[in-house]
């Protein structure tokens, strides 16, 4: 979008810098000054101090204070990503340069690592380089097919050409505060087309390095702007955690919507030819019943299980090869490194680490790690009137009668292969103090009439590992026919 230029100014004895617009004609290059104008009526300590706006040689020039530092790009390379601490105070200094860039009705539309500098000595976060910013009402594509935007970072509204408000660059904090944990974008895929469809249409999982932010995280990139996490609350969440060390327990889910249309994809040809992106509509409807949903009594068996829980008994497996026919009408996906594709005789097959122990109760299925730590867990049932996301909402209620020192806690709507579904995520005590407290990742979702719910729980010092299990279970997880043949 231009060119940087650090830049001497005669006048006053200072150094500057001076951004040089790269725009087209004429009329374009009016409306990129008066958009820079308007970016310069901007007061705020975290947002680049614009000094003034000139056109040289046909071309519109910014010219701003010359923060002396780093990007936030360029910290993370050399130094690995931010803890929460420092992620939650960089995240706070970024929603305050964003009120106060929208109380004038500016977006910023660019929100990265790249334009988040970090001032040498002070430590100042500063936003820049609003040279794509619009004001309120533009769209992402231009009338000459460019892409306005850095597409890892662009909301799912933008993505499919609607026009995007203030809660644009709230999407764009979010994966922001993604990759400070991080060093990389969750929506980060080998071509442009992976990353549109990753934004538009997979199922999101913020990283377990998410830690005590995830309340926030998962606010922000909720796919539907209007369920999004606002600035006012992603302000006071993250002010809480900077003062305390924790995140107040915040029920963001709101009451369930009646499915809406999916809404259009539309001039995305211009960015990648033949790609499809399917958007998700953002109503629930399907249904399901979970049951007993709690952590101490449906979610963990150990050898002292909590009162409510059945015993576990061993049960075998049928142990599959990728290659070969699971039979019971499933079709299992190829084993990760260090996994195998366990068939189930419920109807279902997924990917289990080796050495993992199956179980059974009168309702579900675990696999067990050696040690007994980490448990993979599914659940089987016809679907109910309440869907996926009231069964989750029923069972996050529960939470703090059955879970001692239940925390941190986050219920959302999302979707599994295209399917509505809810994630429900917490920690709590455990059961014993040795062990310390305990995390859960936990997403069911409706398919062809039942509901499969699927889970891992671990200590929350081995966090990291638990997601790595998470993730593996859900990407391999398969139906067939057992499943919807049972009664």
């Amino acid at each position: 979008m231009g060119t940087v230029w650090e830049a001497s100014d005669e006048l006053l004895g200072r150094s500057v810098a001076v951004k040089e617009l790269h725009v087209g004609d004429g009329t374009e290059s009016a409306g990129a000054l008066r958009e820079a104008r308007t970016v310069a009526q901007i007061k705020h300590p975290h947002v680049v101090v614009v000094h003034d706006v000139v056109e040289h040689d046909g071309r519109p020039c910014i010219v701003m204070e010359l923060v002396e530092g780093r990007s936030l790009a360029d910290r993370l390379a050399a130094d690995g990503p931010l803890d929460p601490a420092e992620t939650a105070r960089t995240g706070l200094a970024l929603l305050g340069a964003l009120n106060a860039a929208h109380a004038r009705g500016v977006l910023h539309r660019d929100i990265k690592p790249a334009n988040v500098l970090l001032e040498a000595g002070t430590g100042r976060v500063v936003l820049t380089d609003f040279g794509i910013a619009r004001l309120a009402g533009a769209t992402t594509i231009s009338e000459t097919g460019a892409f306005v935007g850095s597409p890892e970072y662009t909301s799912p509204e933008r993505m499919q050409g609607a026009v995007a408000g203030p809660e644009a660059d709230l999407w764009s904090l979010g994966v922001l505060l993604c990759a400070a944990l991080t060093g990389e974008s969750p929506f980060h895929r080998d071509s442009l087309g992976g990353v549109l469809h990753a934004v538009v249409y997979d199922e999101i999982r913020p990283p377990a390095q998410a830690g005590p932010l995830l309340p926030v995280i998962r606010g922000l990139l909720e796919r539907d702007p209007e369920r999004r996490l606002g600035a006012a609350e992603a302000e006071r969440l993250l002010s809480a955690y900077v003062t305390t060390g924790t995140v107040p327990l915040v029920d963001r889910v709101p009451d369930p919507t009646p499915a809406r249309a999916v809404r259009p994809v539309r001039r995305l040809w211009l960015i990648a030819a033949a790609l499809v992106v399917v958007a998700v509509a953002g109503g629930v409807t399907a249904a399901s019943l979970l049951g007993d949903r709690t952590e101490g009594r449906a979610h963990e068996v150990t050898p002292s299980a909590p009162a409510g829980a059945s015993p576990a008994t061993a049960t075998p497996a049928t142990v599959t090869p990728a290659t070969a026919s699971p039979g019971a009408g499933v079709t299992p996906k190829p084993a990760p490194t260090g996994y195998r594709i366990v068939t189930d005789p419920q109807g279902f097959a997924l990917a289990v680490p080796t050495g993992y122990q199956r179980t059974t109760d009168d309702q579900r299925v675990f696999h067990s790690s050696p040690d007994g730590a980490i448990r993979i867990g599914i659940k089987v049932t016809p679907s109910a009137s309440e869907g996926p996301l009231g069964a989750m909402r029923r069972a996050d209620a529960a939470g703090p009668d059955t879970n001692p020192g239940y925390r941190d806690r986050s219920v959302v709507a999302t979707t599994h292969n295209g399917l509505p579904a809810a994630l429900w995520e917490f920690t709590w005590d455990g059961f014993t103090r040795a062990e310390g407290a305990r995390h859960t990742f936990d997403l069911c979702w409706d398919e062809d009439g039942r509901m499969y719910d699927v889970w891992v729980s671990a200590p929350v010092s081995r966090l990291a590992e638990a997601r790595s299990r998470f993730d593996a279970a859900l990407d391999s997880f398969v139906t067939g026919g057992a499943a919807s043949a049972r009664p």
